[in-house]
């Protein structure tokens, strides 16, 4: 798959169609920053017919409501997954009419149904309004005719994404599509015909289509929060095929294939993992494939529904289904998917649709839909729509209690609780609602409003209390929350609520049954970090590992964050989980693939474990150690912490550090005391990092300590702690560091910095000594996988002395030798002379 082409033309793609929506909103007078006349009956000289007025006079509405440029944004991204959609189908063979779009049949951007037009067979189509408009020879009339018409007879049976056109989104059609340098005719000539037969395709034409829009909303040089009609664009990761597979092979393959000892489902799954026994653990509970569900509750485009379809098609066929029935029941019982994002929902709906097409060549006139939904909020439900729909009281306070429920659900998502209401009886009295009165006009726009909003409110509510065998997802990464959003996560999910990612973890296994399966792609974070270590320690408790790959720190760049992924069992039990470690593997995502497999044909390759989760608790933190020996572990239980009889502590933040830190050769001599003893003077060393370097040395910085730090005292953003060792004799490090973290000597008359932290102890040395030992810097390793070496993982690490005075020598020896180097430096304040002179 050509994913640079796939990617270039979806960024221009996005731009183009967005200016000529702009263009098509400007010939009907309506512009950026203006307040248009809802009510024009004319625009440019040009009296509007009727269906044109209402169109406009519902476009205006819209920008009133959401702002010109969403409206403007909303309609581009429409018009792309809607030519998106008839390009794939029409590459595929599954456009009912069986003529091309856009192209003729040697694949030229030369549409077929504009040659065909006076023949082709699509449900609706004015012959008469056809053959006008081949007389007036127009051309560009006829082929958006000819789309529109085409987009509205698949809308019967894909109601999903192809919605009828009638309101604003027709006025907006682009201009000039036949010109040969338009988006269609980009579309076709720059992105292989062959790429259309993978739906993965339209996965990747979602993630590089809102490219220009993440990178603005997660510029990592601005901190701004994230707003509520950003998430999506800022969250939306497209995740990687060999990923996806990995998760559902051992979950939903695994389920199946623990229930049922005959199956030959796991030779045929590439990514299931076994261990290095080979032994399958079977569990005696029957298990039919129709009840088989799996959930995604950050869908996306569909990337897991998607392959989860391909591994149920093989679950049925083992059960002695045909493709054809198979492919139906899926849809209608195996998949559930929802996404705060309309663009995402339309086309997992339409991916997993494709999936049942290429199984089921008459999945379309079989009525079946996917249960897949863009989640809704409820604020249209009115007081007025609920007197409407019910007289019934418990039917209404259940619509008043969702109505509170989903009032924030294009921005809570699925974290969203949902009301313990009937919701089968609530969705009864909703559709017979528009059964009832679907030809009384008095109640219309209640009846549509009903249709199109409440019904599928309440399916969102039902699909949200279920409960799955399986729940697969890539959550979205963010922890820049608005106001509002923050608010809620404190509320209902505060001990998880350091980013987005964790409290999707917590949430799922509400969505899980016992016993089944939650599959992740993460950030890594989670395994170690302090901020997540009550969730980590809920997962100890009540849950299970399954399998787990961390990735190398840089494999997956569009998430610009190291990642994993795993698999979780819903419950406890006492088997090993199965890791593989990738950390030195450089390169991209294909490196990381290539070595799970070497791992799964070879599992003495070196870095797949069998680990016992029960070890994870035994260390300080909990973090998740899969690959730490027994006797890492049992130090703990012999020797004793750091922090048990240390002090550690940040330093000084001066809040301006070009104001109150100076090179000590910066200053005159008069004014500088290497001795904190001499009183009076202005400067003093101060430690505040530098380069790699252990032992001794970095001794480079002076701080203004003038009157005890007057001036840095009275700094509003300065901040003073750790301030028993301040000018005492301590040890110290780098906080951030690429290359680790290696420690340092410094004597009684320093300060150190809030980037340099101290440590002081009765055994300095020792502890100096078992820093700057590969010991110790793999227990750090451990304890803090990342480039951040804070206080608390320092504290964590445990020292057992054995052979005191033989480390003492070493660790002196160490230091002076160090000390020496760094004195026949010039810029050492302690030089004397070179040493070759």
């Amino acid at each position: 798959m050509n994913k640079t082409a796939i990617k270039n033309f979806a960024v221009n793609a996005r731009v183009s169609l967005m200016e000529a929506a702009r263009q098509r909103a400007y010939e009907y007078e309506i512009v950026a920053g203006t307040e248009p006349d809802q009510n024009l009956s004319a625009v440019g000289g040009r009296v509007l017919s009727s269906s044109e007025k209402e169109q406009r006079k519902k476009l205006v509405s819209e920008i009133s409501a959401k702002g010109y440029e969403q409206v403007i944004e909303e309609a581009a991204y429409t018009w792309f997954n809607r030519f998106a959609a008839l390009r794939y189908m029409e590459v595929n063979g599954y456009l009912p009419s069986h003529i091309r779009v856009f192209t003729d049949e040697n694949g030229s951007f030369k549409p077929e149904i504009l040659k065909e037009a006076m023949s082709v067979e699509i449900d609706g189509l004015d012959r008469a309004r056809v053959f006008d408009l081949i007389d007036k020879q127009d051309n560009e009339g006829l082929f958006k005719y000819l789309v529109i018409t085409q987009c509205n007879a698949l809308g019967k049976a894909l109601p999903g994404m192809f919605e009828h056109i009638s309101d604003y989104t027709e006025l907006l059609f682009p201009n000039n599509l036949l010109r040969p340098d338009s988006v269609l005719a980009k579309m076709v000539e720059d992105i292989p015909e062959a790429d259309w037969q993978d739906a993965e395709i339209i996965g990747w034409l979602y993630q590089y289509y809102i490219t220009e829009k993440h990178e603005d909303v997660v510029d990592p040089l601005h901190s701004k929060t994230v707003k509520k009609e950003d998430i999506p664009a800022a969250t939306q990761l497209f995740t990687t095929d060999w990923v996806v597979k990995y998760v559902i092979d051992n979950s939903l393959g695994r389920y199946w294939i623990e229930r049922n000892p005959k199956s030959n489902l796991a030779e045929k799954l590439e990514f299931f993992v076994t261990p290095k026994n080979g032994e399958i653990t079977y569990i005696n509970e029957p298990v039919l494939p129709e009840e088989l569900k799996v959930f995604d509750p950050c869908c996306g485009s569909g990337h897991f529904l998607t392959y989860a379809f391909d591994v149920l098609m093989q679950i049925y066929s083992e059960a002695g289904w045909s493709e054809r029935e198979a492919a139906a029941s899926i849809v209608r019982n195996n998949l559930f998917g929802l996404d705060i994002d309309d663009r995402a929902g339309q086309l997992a709906y339409f991916a997993v649709m494709m999936r049942a097409r290429k199984y089921n060549r008459g999945i379309f006139r079989e009525k079946v839909s996917p249960n897949i939904f863009a989640l809704k909020d409820s604020s249209f439900l009115t007081d007025d729509l609920i007197e409407a729909v019910t007289g019934d009281d418990i039917v209404k306070e259940s619509l008043f209690e969702l109505r509170d429920a989903f009032s924030n659900a294009k921005e809570f998502g699925t974290l969203v609780h949902v009301p313990d209401i009937d919701l089968t009886l609530v969705l009864s009295v909703a559709t017979a609602f528009c059964e009832r009165f679907a030809d009384d006009l008095m109640t219309s726009a209640y009846q549509e409003t009903v249709t199109d909003n409440l019904i599928p409110l309440i399916k969102q509510a039902i699909i949200l209390s279920g409960k799955y065998e399986v729940v697969a997802t890539n959550p979205p990464f963010l922890n820049k929350f608005d106001a509002t959003l923050k608010k809620f996560l404190t509320k209902e999910y505060k001990d998880y609520s350091s980013d987005l990612f964790s409290v999707f973890m917590y949430r799922n296994f509400d969505f899980c049954k016992e016993n089944g399966y939650s599959g992740f792609m993460t950030p890594f974070v989670w395994m170690f970090i302090k901020s997540y270590e009550k969730l980590r320690n809920y997962i100890l408790k009540e849950k299970s590992f399954v399998s787990l790959i961390q990735m190398e720190y840089s494999a997956f760049d569009a998430a610009t964050v190291p990642i994993c992924s795993f698999i979780l069992r819903n419950g406890k039990e006492v088997s090993k989980g199965l890791y593989f470690k990738l950390s030195d593997f450089k390169g991209g995502m294909e490196v990381q693939r290539e070595k799970v497999l070497e791992a799964l044909a070879n599992k003495n390759c070196g870095y797949f474990y069998e680990t016992t989760e029960s070890n994870f608790s035994k260390i300080p933190g909990s973090p998740i150690a899969y690959w730490v020996s027994d006797n890492f572990v049992q130090a703990y239980a012999i020797g004793s912490q750091i922090g048990q009889f240390s002090t550690v502590s940040e330093g000084v933040k001066t809040g301006n550090n070009d104001l109150f830190l100076r090179l000590w050769y910066e200053v005159a001599k008069q004014s500088f005391s290497f001795v904190r003893s001499n009183k009076g003077y202005k400067w003093y060393p101060h430690h505040k990092g530098g380069d790699f370097r252990k032992w001794y040395g970095n001794r480079d910085w002076i701080i203004n300590w003038e009157t005890d730090g007057q001036e840095i005292k009275k700094s509003s953003n300065s901040g003073l702690q750790g301030k028993s060792m301040y000018f005492a004799k301590f040890i110290s490090w780098s906080k951030i560091s690429s290359k680790g973290n290696p420690f340092r000597l410094y004597s009684e008359n320093f300060l150190f910095d809030s980037g340099a932290p101290a440590l002081s102890n009765d055994e300095l040395v020792l502890t100096l000594g078992l820093f700057n030992s590969k010991v110790g810097a793999y227990y750090i390793s451990v304890i803090s996988p990342t480039l951040n070496l804070q206080v608390g993982d320092v504290k964590k690490v445990p020292l057992i002395i054995k052979n005191k005075d033989e480390i003492l020598t070493i660790v002196n020896d160490c230091t002076n030798f160090s000390r020496v180097d760094w004195d026949s430096y010039e810029t050492s304040w302690d030089f004397k002379r070179n040493p070759l002179l």
